[in-house]
């Protein structure tokens, strides 16, 4: 089509096969689409298109994509307010006849398998890296690990006991976002081996089996412990709080974990040698535990025991 049709918050570009919305940088644009800046999206990530009465004369002309199609709605799980859905334009009420042009040249675009689920998704994910500032931690991800650093001020004592948490992308088949604007919202990170304590989880605990969370290093059997029912208690994830972890940073955060995990999970395996020796830990990351242990025994929340015998671990690590 190849036309431009301009409305509040966001303008749509209509190309031969996608649409390119770009949002607007104003005051009162939601920050969520304003920290999208623009996406394309493909007709084929579409399963209709509607156009609706607004609020205070205008009318919405909204692209509905197909489920699975888009890695930012799958995080989101139907939790985002309507002016937060980067699919609605608003437009004038004057301007209806229009809209309802666009909207049947956009029908027609639409392709044979767009009343079934994607299998996979079409729309591009937020790239990395990123990061953003949750109550008890702070997240990052460069595209390969999730790591989370806590803070004094925040975090329980469970995940001071645990430590600092890095997370590869490889052993996860997951992420679970709740929105800051509601109660206890969080995100959490999904380990493939779930019904198992993630890495850390008990301070003074072996490494866990399967697949793990924390250094992807070859690991002894532990015993099968539930993960923690509450996201504060659980060092595979952060909290947030009023200012802490916004739905405009930590949702295309969650989005592009979601859509990384997706992707290694449909790659094929790559190949590996009959015999591999076990990884052995970074020095300097041993150090910092140590360290880190060090500060949690002087705090009084670990035992000389607890103490000697974690360290004792970690040394063996080396």
């Amino acid at each position: 089509m190849g036309d431009v049709l301009a409305g509040i918050h966001a303008t749509w570009e209509f190309d031969t096969d996608s649409v390119l919305i770009r949002y607007e940088r104003g005051i009162r644009t939601p920050r969520l689409l304003q920290s999208l800046r623009e996406r394309r999206v493909p007709h084929t990530a579409l399963s209709s298109v509607t156009l609706t009465p607004g609020k205070r004369g205008t009318v919405v002309l909204r692209a509905v994509p197909r489920p699975g199609a888009d890695p930012l709605l799958e995080a989101a799980a139907g939790q985002l307010k309507d002016g937060c859905d980067p699919y609605r334009l608003v437009l004038p009420a004057a301007r209806e006849t229009l809209a309802e042009y666009y909207a049947d040249e956009l029908r027609a675009c639409l392709g044979p398998d767009a009343g079934e689920p994607a299998d996979r998704f079409l729309v591009a994910a937020p790239e990395a890296p990123m990061q953003f500032k949750a109550y008890d931690g702070r997240a990052g991800f460069d595209g390969e690990r999730i790591s989370f650093r806590w803070f004094w001020t925040g975090a329980s004592s469970e995940k001071w006991k645990a430590g600092d948490q890095t997370f590869p992308v490889t052993d996860l088949c997951g992420v679970e976002w709740r929105s800051p604007e509601g109660l206890e919202g969080y995100l959490r990170l999904l380990p493939k081996a779930s019904d198992r304590v993630p890495p850390g989880a008990d301070a003074l605990a072996g490494p866990v089996s399967g697949a793990g969370l924390g250094t992807g290093t070859a690991q002894s059997v532990h015993p099968v412990i539930p993960r923690p029912a509450r996201a504060d208690q659980d060092p595979a994830a952060v909290i947030f709080g009023l200012g802490y972890g916004p739905v405009h940073e930590s949702l295309p955060f969650a989005a592009a974990v979601l859509e990384s995990v997706r992707r290694r999970q449909s790659a094929p395996p790559a190949a590996t040698p009959l015999t591999t020796a076990a990884a052995r830990r970074d020095p300097a990351d041993i150090a910092e535990r140590i360290h880190h242990l060090g500060e949690l025994h002087r705090a009084g929340l670990v035992t000389d025991e607890e103490f000697s015998a974690k360290k004792a671990q970690l040394l063996a690590e080396l």
